[in-house]
């Protein structure tokens, strides 16, 4: 693949990761969207469809996990560094979903700012974001 066709094919997948966010509130079930935007300290706890949620932010992360993953291969063409991706994937889902199901049932105003963030990790390329300079160094070294 010449490098033409890679810039034109990372520019087609992270136009994906832009569509997703871009139609975000179309495409996925998150009461929190308003909650977060709005002055979240002064408002009540959004009703929420606890399996609902969680079967829409999961789709959400397997969508920007599958593009992201696509991104990694496209720059770097190296079947370990994305199995490897693949791998660090996983747990962060893991990880990150339990902490989330535990804000989620376990709404505290003090714990509004770190449920902020893991679901933040959930629903956006962040990890991608982390991973590319990674890799790159890597490669590099």
């Amino acid at each position: 693949m010449n490098n033409f066709s890679k810039v034109i094919s990372v520019g087609i997948l992270a136009g994906l990761l832009i569509l997703i966010r871009v139609f975000e509130s179309q495409l996925f079930y998150d009461p929190y969207l308003l909650f977060f935007q709005d002055d979240y300290l002064r408002m009540d706890y959004p009703n929420r469809e606890v399996f609902k949620l969680i079967a829409f932010t999961t789709l959400r992360y397997l969508l920007n996990t599958l593009i992201s993953l696509g991104i990694i291969y496209i720059i770097f063409k190296d079947k370990s560094m994305i199995k490897f991706a693949a791998i660090l994937y996983v747990i962060a889902y893991l990880i990150l979903l339990v902490l989330f199901l535990y804000f989620v049932l376990n709404p505290r105003q003090e714990d509004y700012l770190i449920f902020f963030y893991i679901r933040r990790f959930l629903i956006q390329p962040i990890l991608l974001l982390l991973l590319l300079p990674a890799f790159y160094y890597f490669k590099k070294s």
